[in-house]
Formats: structure tokens, sequence, C-alpha cells
């Protein structure tokens, strides 16, 4: 090589105005501000991952060729709709079957499969993707996302097996419904995109559905309605417990405590679910009191199961008791498991926290639970996250009374539903005007990304102390 050719080759000469550099020069600039954004801030990059993926969505749905009449969708309706397709929630304020062309339900449908990898997969990815590489600081978060199931340096191995066993398990669902709708008469292009639909909306806890009146046609067929439930149970229990699970099976021994906890709470509360709605609307005629045992248990099971943010329904919200509606507002705001593709507080945080309830109770300086001490720091943060929840929750239902006038059970039903990206409705998302639309968007967001993003940022932000002020115990209670 000349000296010439070496001066040419060399970085002083690489100008970003000139044309065959700039690509590369943004491409090397983007490079290391999210590299540094990854080591620096995970937090923030959950964050702007998340947004950066919402404007795209926002943007696609916002084409007149997203609608079936071909006329571009008002921004706050395209809004809400990326950002609960995005944050698998559920909410719509247009029908998704009539609104939507082929091509804005397709937008919706990997919309939702990108939004159930959760944010910090999304910005462990975007880092991997962009810089080929994770920094130390990065590892932790993503380890984090994914309740610390392996050691750091497996942390890319995870990520692949996350997008895997989502691919896997969608596919299987898909395969167990298409011949379903096939029987029904449907054609066979038809059973296939309903089949993926369902599928990937079930495991993603979405509650998106391509039929016009949802699923209440198929309430008593077994066909349909046990694939959901389980596709809506496996992926509410979340990535770290799937694979816990495909390493060791149903060996409680071998199980961590993570996925302990999630397991027994979530069964739990599915029984507890199910026996509690049942006897609520057993005498309902509006819901399901004029059906027979069988149907009155089927329809008790799936709303136990879709209460924690599946968000598909059988029956009208609008006509379950007031007693009812509160239960289901309960439910709804426990939620899933953590790093899972449901939303709520998360049962592991009702655990921790019912835990140190009976260890005060006891009297006991440490919570403890099958053979394990919890650190303190895990129960600030479930502290915080609860109280994160309830505060995000009081003060959209304060806005939306406001804005909305309407009653309370409706509004705190909408608000806790999307808090915790459910997705069920008494309707009153699409009677909002634009200014409660943008709100509940602004909730859906923040229930999405707020409370998982605060425990993981949380979680690695431990300073060591050189000293301690005096003990000081307050009065409480």
């Amino acid at each position: 090589m000349t000296q010439s050719q070496s001066r040419s080759k060399s970085p002083a000469n690489w100008h970003p105005g000139t044309p065959e550099r700039e690509g590369l020069w943004i491409f090397t600039r983007l490079r290391d501000f999210i590299d540094n954004i990854a080591n620096t801030s995970p937090a923030r990059l959950a964050l702007s991952a998340f947004g950066v993926v919402i404007v795209v969505f926002t943007t696609l749905l916002s084409l007149p060729v997203s609608s079936a009449t071909g006329d571009p969708t008002p921004l706050h309706e395209a809004m809400f709709t990326a950002v609960s397709a995005v944050c698998v929630t559920g909410l719509t304020v247009v029908s998704t079957a009539v609104h939507w062309s082929f091509f804005g339900q397709l937008v919706i449908l990997i919309g939702i499969f990108v939004g159930g990898l959760g944010t910090l997969t999304l910005a462990s990815l975007l880092a991997l993707m962009v810089s080929k590489r994770l920094g130390v600081r990065g590892k932790l978060i993503a380890q984090e996302a994914m309740s610390n199931a392996g050691r750091l340096g497996e942390v890319g191995t995870l990520l692949r097996i996350v997008i895997v066993t989502s691919v896997v398990i969608e596919a299987a669902l898909a395969l167990a419904l298409i011949p379903r709708f096939l029987a029904l008469g449907e054609s066979f292009g038809q059973s296939v995109w309903h089949g993926v639909f369902y599928a990937i909306s079930a495991f993603n806890n979405a509650g998106f559905t391509p039929h016009s009146d949802g699923i209440v046609p198929y309430e008593t067929d077994l066909w349909i309605l046990v694939p959901l439930m389980l596709g809506v149970f496996l992926g509410s229990l979340g990535f770290p417990v799937v694979m816990v699970l495909q390493q060791n099976g149903l060996n409680w021994k071998k199980w961590n405590l993570h996925t302990k906890l999630t397991i027994q709470v979530s069964v739990i509360l599915l029984v507890a679910g199910t026996l509690l709605w049942g006897l609520m609307e057993w005498d309902n005629l509006r819901t399901i009191g004029g059906m027979n045992v069988a149907d009155k248990v089927i329809h008790s099971l799936f709303a136990s199961v879709m209460t924690r943010s599946g968000g598909f329904n059988l029956v009208d919200q609008n006509q379950m008791d007031s007693t009812t509606m509160l239960l289901t507002d309960a439910l709804m705001f426990a939620g899933g498991g953590s790093a899972s593709t449901a939303g709520g507080i998360k049962v592991t945080t009702i655990a921790v926290m019912f835990l140190a309830i009976v260890a005060e109770a006891r009297g006991d300086s440490d919570v403890k639970v099958y053979g394990r001490t919890i650190p303190q720091g895990t129960m600030r943060v479930a502290i915080s996250v609860i109280v994160a929840g309830a505060t995000l929750v009081a003060v959209s239902a304060l806005l939306l009374l406001h804005i909305s006038n309407a009653s309370l059970d409706r509004v705190l039903f909408e608000t806790i539903s999307a808090f915790a990206t459910v997705g069920l409705s008494t309707n009153l998302s699409a009677e909002l005007p634009p200014s409660g639309v943008y709100v509940l968007t602004a909730l859906m967001f923040a229930g999405r990304v707020g409370t998982v993003t605060l425990a993981a940022a949380l979680a690695l932000r431990q300073r060591s102390q050189l000293y301690h002020y005096p003990e000081e115990r307050p009065i409480i209670g």
C-alpha cells in the first residue's frame, strides 16, 4: 500500500459531510449513543426503545392503507391503538375487525408480538443489534429483566431463548386453533389468519380479536376457549418461569424461588378468582344466570384467567354486579408474573408483601420462605411498585372522572384495565373525547414500562454507605 493510499483511508479524512461517509458516520454516532445509554442508564434506554416503537406503529396505523375505508385514521385513535398493541393491553376506541384493513390488523399483530417481548428485553436487543455487545451494566439490566435466570455471560443466549420460546408457543396455539376455525366453516386463509392472530394475542395477553363480535360466539366451544386460556396463563407466568419449567419440568425441588412464588400465587389467584366470580354471578341473568352448571363453571374459569391480563371476555362487563366489578378490579391490579406479557403490579410483588406482613405479625426480623431469606431491598422495590401503581391509577381516575362524567365504577374499571394492560372494558374508552383517550394512552404506556423499569432501576441502584444515622422509630398505625 502506498503512502497516498494509506492517507486516503485514514480516519482523519472521514468527513461527516462526505456522501460516501455520511451513512457510516451517522451509524457510528448512533451506535456510540445507544451504547452509552445502555451502560449508564438502561432504564432510559428501555423507555426510549418503547417510545420509538410506539411512534413507528402510530405512524403506520395513521396511513390510509391501514384503515378499511382508505381514509387516514385520526392521531388520537391511531396512537391509542398503537400503544394498546405495543403495551399488549387490548383496549380499543375503534373496532379492530371493522375499522382496520388487513394491513392495519397485521401492523397491530406485529406490535403485539414486539411489545410482548417486554421493555427491558427490547432495550437489550436494541443495544445488541446496534453496538453488537452489551456492557456489564447493560447485561445486569437484561438479567434483571429475566429475574436473574442465568449467569451474566449468558444474557445474549437468554434473549434468543425468549424469542424462540414465544414463537414456538404461539405456533403451537395457532396449530390448535386453525383446524377448529376450518371446522366452523371458515376458509383456509381466514382460519390461518384467525388462528395466528388469536395465538399471538393470547400468549401476549393482548386481548385483541379479529372478529367484530369477539369470542362471544364461541362461549361454549372448548376447542377455542381452552387454547386461549392456556396461552394467556403461560404468557402470564413470564419467560423466566417458562425457561425453568423447560429445564427442570415439574420437579419442585429444582425450581428457584421466583418460579415457586409465581406459580403458587398464580394458582391461588386463579382458583380464588374462579370461585368468587362464579358465586357472585351465579344468579345474574344478565351474564351467566340462565346457563347450565357446566357453562357457568367454564365462564367462571375463563373470566378468572382473563381478568389478570388476558383481556378476552365472554360477557358484557357492564352487566356484571358491582361486587364482581370490584373483584375484577383487584385481580386486574394484581396482574401476572414478572418479566411476562401480563401487566399489573405482579404476583411476586404481592407474595413479598404478604410474607413481610406475616413476618411482622410473628415478630420475625427476617422475611423467610422455602428456606430462603428475602432481602430488604426487594421489599423496598415491592413497596415502590405498589405505591407507584396505586398513585397512577388514582390520578388517572380523577382526570377521567372530570373529563367523562361517567360513574366511578366504570372509570375505575377502565383505569385499572389500562394500567394493568388487561383490555377488559365497559366501552368507556370508545366514548371518551380525545383528551380522555390521551389520558388512557399515557396510563397504558406508564403501566407497561413504568413499574417494570422502576423495579429494575431500583434493584440495580444499591449504594454502599460508610455511615448510618441513629435509628428512631416513628409511630406506625
